[in-house]
């Protein structure tokens, strides 16, 4: 499984990066305004430069044709990494179709049900995005949507990959990992999450203790 970070604040991506576990970023208009990015193509360029490689979700704020197609292809041509998000909506289905056809690679967002994952990997989304918690949020079992889409695709040989968001916690992420998405993004208090366990801390506190008083003899 790849770990994407879902932020636009470099400090997050930069330390997640010094991990050595970072694969990619996804980010949105919500969270650069966040961050009280302006010059959004910008920040876009600098988080492209800061991961090295891997790819880097860029959203389109239209929901027209015309104007996702004019927005992803001025974000693709801003830099390699950029994956062009598109919204799952009718129109976004026919710019992913002619982003496909163009060789853009495109992140389906906004995922709830397997057929919406279905129609995206139909027009040739490179990812599709189930939203686990906004489907927990609302009574929903979102890790039943994972599996649904992971068994279509294994049965159809499907190359789209499920990159799974909306992310809350560490067991979102393991269930993620056993129900076989291809990529989890999650926000860095989730990374930070995933080291932390009480009988770490209490085997190095033991360990340390343990040394010192050797030590001390």
């Amino acid at each position: 499984m790849r770990f994407f970070i879902d932020t636009a604040n470099m400090a997050e991506i930069r330390e997640a990066m010094e991990m050595g576990i970072l694969d990619g970023v996804t980010t949105n208009p919500s969270l650069m305004a966040k961050e009280g990015i302006k010059n959004v193509e910008e920040h876009y360029i600098a988080i492209c430069k800061a991961i090295g490689s891997g790819d880097v979700s860029a959203e389109v704020i239209a929901t027209d044709y015309a104007g996702m197609i004019q927005e992803g292809r001025a974000l693709a041509h801003l830099h390699p990494h950029i994956t062009v998000k598109v919204p799952m909506i009718k129109e976004g289905i026919k710019a992913i179709r002619t982003f496909t056809e163009e060789g853009i690679r495109t992140n389906c967002t906004l995922i709830f049900s397997p057929a919406q994952a279905l129609l995206a990997a139909k027009a040739g989304a490179t990812y599709v995005s189930p939203f686990l918690g906004r489907l927990d949020d609302v009574g929903h079992n979102g890790m039943q949507l994972i599996g649904s889409i992971r068994q279509i695709f294994n049965v159809y040989g499907i190359k789209t990959q499920i990159l799974a968001a909306s992310i809350r916690h560490t067991l979102h992420l393991i269930q993620c990992a056993e129900m076989g998405a291809d990529v989890a993004t999650m926000p860095f208090k989730v990374i930070e999450g995933l080291f932390k366990h009480p009988l770490t801390d209490k085997g190095l506190e033991q360990f340390l203790a343990d040394y010192q008083k050797n030590n001390s003899l």
